[in-house]
């Protein structure tokens, strides 16, 4: 870890790390759980401004889509989707690095699944940096050994409980749907703003965030992988996907950066699931369908 505060020297470990940690995203999680997986071919970006590597990749027998994308920026004005909480940082020059990752299963009773991290280095004339990120479970269907497995990863990631506590209430907070008055899933991890205590603290923790979500879903999907597909099943998987698609269009800030910072409306989207269904006055049918709901719209303490 640099113990400089430097640009160069803390914009470029995290960029290289946040690469490493792509490919073994990739290679351990995405082709290890499904390699029946088609990936789309598409060339890296590298240039003076920025960096794009998407790793795309659908039709597989276990997952219908998964994206595992790396990004880094440069430019002359932070864009309002990164400065809103901080004005003073509004239109100041930046450098970022994020990498994300989301898998849409094909078997309904997998949950979809999804995990960020991002870094800033906003020259405000002082060299102010943060990170972002975290981990959360969109499942379609709940099961409770799933979501404890979820969280103890979640807060094996986190410095200690009380940090845990307040990620995981921030993430409840934030994936959101207000229109829907339900949350988007049962939650895990989200942060924002992240500068404290030190850096190299708080590098390590996205780190870790990295390390556990990959641990914790491999964990869930292998449990589930083998379970049938029903058409009822499905049908409910893909209304659920809707509201997936809502929080991602309506809600999410990262969508909104991507589009303001000129970003490739295909990485921008790439989290979109590949399909989804929108019925009108469709309620829960089912005591499984009725329970999920409950959850959405009561967060509850796992662990």
């Amino acid at each position: 870890m640099p113990k400089s505060t430097n640009e160069a020297d803390l914009v470029g470990s995290v960029r290289d790390a946040f690469i490493s940690q792509q490919e073994l995203t990739w290679d351990r999680l995405i082709h290890q759980l499904d390699p029946s997986v088609q990936p789309h071919q598409s060339e890296p970006l590298a240039n003076a401004a920025a960096i794009a590597r998407p790793r795309v990749c659908s039709n597989g027998e276990l997952i219908e889509k998964a994206a595992c994308n790396f990004t880094h920026s440069q430019g002359s004005s932070l864009p309002s989707a990164a400065s809103a909480r901080n004005p003073h940082l509004a239109d100041k020059p930046f450098s970022a690095s994020a990498l994300s990752v989301i898998v849409h299963p094909r078997v309904p009773r997998v949950p979809t699944t999804h995990m960020n991290v991002r870094f800033f280095f906003v020259d405000d004339g002082e060299g102010h940096w943060y990170f972002g990120g975290g981990m959360d479970l969109t499942p379609h269907f709940v099961y409770v050994e799933d979501a404890v497995t979820w969280h103890e990863h979640a807060r094996s990631a986190c410095r200690d409980q009380p940090q845990y506590q307040q990620f995981k209430q921030q993430c409840d907070t934030y994936f959101y749907l207000p229109h829907r008055s339900e949350a988007r899933g049962i939650g895990g991890l989200f942060f924002d703003d992240l500068n404290q205590p030190d850096f190299t603290s708080c590098f390590e923790l996205v780190l870790r965030v990295c390390e556990h979500f990959r641990a914790a879903y491999t964990t869930i999907f292998n449990r589930r992988r083998e379970l049938a597909i029903t058409p009822e099943d499905e049908s409910w998987m893909l209304h659920r996907r809707s509201r997936y698609a809502e929080f991602n269009l309506i809600h999410d800030r990262g969508t909104r950066y991507g589009l303001q910072s000129g970003r490739r409306i295909e990485s921008v989207l790439a989290s979109m699931p590949p399909r989804a269904s929108w019925t009108y006055g469709h309620d829960a049918e089912t005591e499984e369908q009725r329970e999920l709901l409950s959850c959405l719209q009561n967060p509850r303490q796992w662990i």
